[in-house]
């Protein structure tokens, strides 16, 4: 996901936008633009942008906002730590932002809360197996998913617990429950399908108000097939909408 952000900042895609620097734990010889400390990053960038896992969020993030610097976050599963979200919506003078990554109506849905509580939200999200075994599931477990010729449940809990559970392959979680308000009203169904060709997210919602259901299917990464081919691109979409990039809808 870096790479093809930093790919097309530096590409000037992105009218309004310049990439000054390149943060990363490892030497990168190929960088288009310096790799700097996070502390000469602070000192040089207006944004920085997150595209390196949920710990880093946890680490990092509320350093980049008393900065004064700007953040936009693409790992919203590190959101499930209600502190942590309370702490990052509080610092400052730095501004925090949520890209929606893989899915979308997550800005109705937002909109749709001043009316009054969601009272029935479920994500279903369905992909291969192999992009979602883990060190903590058992042996019974994996050959079921291993083996399987069909979907296979793995976890059925809130947003509150699945992205713990699955912190490469379910932000899309917090990110609805960040839309929703609530981590513990989005109810998660995790599934694995041999047959799986697109990663699929499913939304339904339902209120007194009106009843919402937004399907997506995306195309794996080649590159990381946990997460999807669009996700780049949403953080994109997001930073044409910070730099004043006409046209966008917000």
């Amino acid at each position: 996901m870096g790479r093809v952000v930093g790919t097309a900042l530096a590409e000037g895609n992105v009218p309004g936008a310049e990439l000054i620097c390149i943060i990363d734990n490892r030497a990168l010889g190929d960088a288009p633009v310096p790799q700097l400390s996070f502390e000469d990053a602070l000192d040089q960038c207006d944004l920085i942008v997150e595209a390196a896992g949920q710990s880093v969020v946890r680490e990092w993030g509320e350093r980049v906002l008393r900065s004064g610097t700007d953040l936009l976050i693409a790992s919203t599963g590190a959101l499930t730590d209600e502190d942590l979200t309370s702490a990052l919506l509080a610092a400052g003078p730095g501004r925090v932002y949520f890209t929606g990554g893989a899915v979308g109506g997550l800005d109705l849905l937002q909109a749709v809360r001043s009316l009054g509580r969601l009272t029935d939200v479920t994500l279903t999200t369905t992909k291969l197996p192999s992009t979602l075994e883990q060190p903590w599931m058992d042996e019974d477990l994996l050959h079921r998913m291993r083996t399987a010729t069909g979907p296979v449940e793995v976890m059925r809990g809130t947003a509150r617990d699945v992205p713990v559970k699955f912190p490469k392959s379910t932000n899309v979680a917090a990110s609805v429950a960040l839309a929703v308000g609530d981590l513990d009203a989005v109810r998660v169904h995790v599934v694995a399908d041999p047959a799986a060709q697109h990663t699929r997210h499913v939304i339904e919602a339902s209120g007194s108000h009106g009843v919402y259901r937004f399907e997506v299917q995306h195309l794996p990464d080649p590159g990381n097939p946990a997460t999807s081919q669009v996700v780049p691109y949403a953080v994109l979409r997001s930073l044409g909408a910070l730099a004043g990039r006409r046209g966008q809808i917000l």
